[in-house]
């Protein structure tokens, strides 16, 4: 799991370039078994401005906001 995997699955800039996915998305899509390194790849990139945390459907979010 990489940094890059997770912005590419976020986002696709020709298709839907300010999509939103739940962190529940994220995990299923990319196979996570370690939360916790995910969890501090999404702070990581949260600190950096590449995501914006928000709330989807009550769900915790993250939609890119550069790549």
């Amino acid at each position: 799991m990489k940094k890059i995997d997770i912005l590419n699955y976020i986002t696709d800039f020709r298709k839907s370039p300010n999509d939103v996915k739940t962190l529940a998305e994220i995990r299923s899509h990319l196979k996570v078994s370690d939360d916790q390194a995910l969890a501090n790849m999404l702070e990581e990139m949260k600190q950096l401005r590449t995501l914006r945390e928000m709330e989807k459907n009550g769900e915790r979010a993250f939609q890119v906001t550069a790549k």
